[in-house]
């Protein structure tokens, strides 16, 4: 049965138009096209920012965010799992969670603060979905909780969410510190995924 189901998901991701796009151009993964439409549509990755990329591994959220902010710009990137190194991307191997993680990244920062902190992190999954949706809501309140060591005022957060319960709380979350909150579904989420994509933006202390 496994054998089966994978060489079913391998089939259809030889299929998928965006693996095929991110091969071609070299991306680590197709989830690229999900914050290059998110970029495209709202401007959220600026020439000479500072970006933070939670959960960052394989590591083409960065790639993309490295080649937008240009050499001037700052792309630090954490993830619990190892990634291959990129060109004007700092790395942190650890747990964002965890202080000496946060200090760690906080550092590379810099006291000016962050523009954007992206997270497209979704917990393990156990296919309990009350379970899975409750993992991927606290995950996004941890996600929450960094920014206000790590966003500059004004700055933006993009967070990956699973629609269930729990979400319209987590919106009204972020509406005691962000100016605008808005909703984003790209075109490369897959059909039956339940994730969107909430965009928070002008940060406020």
């Amino acid at each position: 049965m496994v054998k089966k189901i994978n060489t079913q998901w391998l089939r259809a991701q030889n299929k998928d138009q965006y693996v095929k796009q991110a091969r071609d151009s070299h991306y680590r993964s197709r989830a690229i096209y999900k914050l290059q439409e998110i970029d495209q549509k709202d401007k959220i990755i600026k020439p000479n920012a500072c970006v933070v990329d939670l959960g960052s591994a394989p590591g083409s959220w960065s790639q993309y965010a490295s080649e937008r902010v240009g050499a001037e710009g700052r792309v630090v990137s954490v993830d619990v799992l190892p990634m291959e190194p990129l060109e004007r991307v700092l790395f942190i191997l650890g747990d964002f969670t965890e202080a000496a993680t946060e200090n760690e990244c906080l550092g590379y920062i810099g006291k000016q603060g962050a523009d954007l902190v992206m997270s497209d992190m979704a917990p393990n999954l156990t296919g309990i979905r009350t379970t899975d949706q409750a993992r991927s809501t606290a995950l996004a309140e941890l996600v929450y909780n960094f920014c206000y060591r790590a966003l500059k005022p004004g700055g933006d957060l993009v967070v990956k969410l699973f629609e269930g319960t729990g979400t319209d709380e987590y919106r009204r979350l972020l509406q005691a510190r962000f100016t605008k909150i808005m909703t984003r579904k790209p075109d490369a989420s897959r059909d039956k995924s339940r994730e969107f994509y909430v965009l928070a933006r002008s940060y406020r202390l």
